[in-house]
């Protein structure tokens, strides 16, 4: 699933050293009371035999106490830096990936990453002849972002049987006008929502006619997001239940079919002789220190033991120190954390793939925003 990373760009300038826990968030059952609130005190103990500075031990140790009323299983991971918590996300869930307890001259982000791999947004509007509800939702995030509600007229909303002559067409016309008025005021609603979110998934629902209305008066440009289903969202019970099941499926549905162009298009231009893609670690290093990279495609299992170098400036990421060009070398870390860090620094998306996914059994490739230039003798890329 693709994630936009340049949200996380401040974050990452900013300099360490950072400590890091990935770790159960649960208050636990009766019997594993006593293991969450020993938790925090292991934590800190952690971070204490790493080196960690004792303002950050102790703001950590406060960050990872045991999420009490929320339910199990749930999972956290907290970012601190100078005695302050830069990011403390409750995750609901079971741990995504093995718990992790760090001090770095980095913030690692690819354990959250993996555990919420992207906020997905998505609109489910539920319309009718009468009046609309419109909800902004995020994958990942409990609750609708927004809910808005569109009024529609109340004037003449049912037809009236045939056989009335001229004056009952003329207000079956009336009818249809104010039907398609109201359907035009839920579109525009929507195209706004679209436009301001990236909303990637549209799902009407409710009466079958004014759904036909509201899809018909949706800009060409989102028309192709829309989905129809033939439920109402707001009755509560089992079918508000089969309702959302039915929403995720859409959503699987549209996020395989996002990776599947991305794996096309990557399949595609490594054809090609002057390629907009990269493969293997050091192409991708390569393009990145080039700010090259659109999307970065990641494995991280097969690169865990591979180190690059983290840099404060650009390039931001090298192989060598002879490739940093006078920029403060921070350390070395996993090269999954340098590439996550150096694709959010030049506003690359990430796509997270399992093995055997990326041909060759390389572990990371890239598509790239204009094409690399022929290969010079010798294999280097001119």
């Amino acid at each position: 699933m693709t994630e936009h990373l340049h949200k996380y760009a401040d974050l990452y300038r900013q300099p360490g050293p950072w400590c890091l826990a990935y770790v159960d968030a649960g208050a636990g059952t009766v019997e594993g009371a006593e293991a969450a609130e020993a938790r925090p005190g292991n934590v800190r103990a952690a971070l204490a035999q790493q080196g960690a500075p004792p303002a950050d031990q102790e703001a950590m140790e406060v960050a990872v106490a045991p999420a009490y009323g929320v339910p199990a299983p749930v999972s956290r991971f907290v970012l601190v830096r100078q005695g302050t918590v830069a990011l403390n996300e409750l995750l609901p869930g079971p741990l995504a990936a093995p718990k992790k307890t760090s001090v770095g001259p980095i913030p690692d982000l690819l354990p959250l990453l993996k555990h919420r791999p992207e906020e997905f947004p998505y609109i489910v509007a539920e319309v009718s002849r009468e009046d609309s509800e419109i909800r902004l939702e995020y994958v990942g995030r409990p609750g609708p972002a927004s809910i808005q509600g569109v009024e529609g007229s109340a004037e003449d909303i049912r037809k009236l049987p045939g056989g009335g002559g001229w004056a009952q067409n003329k207000l079956q016309r009336r009818t249809e006008e104010s039907w398609r008025r109201s359907a035009d005021g839920v579109a525009g609603q929507i195209d706004r929502i679209v436009d301001s979110s990236g909303a990637r998934l549209i799902v009407l629902a409710g009466d079958v006619r004014a759904r036909s209305l509201v899809r018909d008066e949706i800009a060409e440009a989102h028309r192709s997001l829309v989905s129809m289903l033939d439920a109402k969202t707001r009755t509560g019970g089992p079918h508000q239940d089969q309702f959302q099941d039915r929403v995720q499926e859409l959503i699987a549905l549209r996020w395989a079919a996002e990776q599947e162009q991305i794996m096309d298009r990557l399949a595609l231009q490594q054809a090609q002789a002057n390629p907009e893609s990269a493969a293997g670690i050091g192409a991708v290093v390569h393009a990145l220190q080039q700010a090259q990279v659109d999307v970065l495609i990641l494995n991280d299992n097969e690169l865990a033991d591979h180190p690059l170098l983290a840099l404060g400036a650009e390039p931001w990421v090298a192989s060598a120190e002879e490739q940093a060009l006078g920029a403060e070398v921070l350390g070395r870390v996993p090269a999954p954390a340098a590439l996550l860090r150096a694709a959010a620094l030049t506003d690359a998306s990430l796509l997270l793939v399992p093995d055997g996914v990326l041909p060759g059994g390389t572990g990371v490739a890239a598509l790239l925003r204009w094409p690399t230039g022929p290969t010079a003798p010798g294999g280097a890329v001119a």
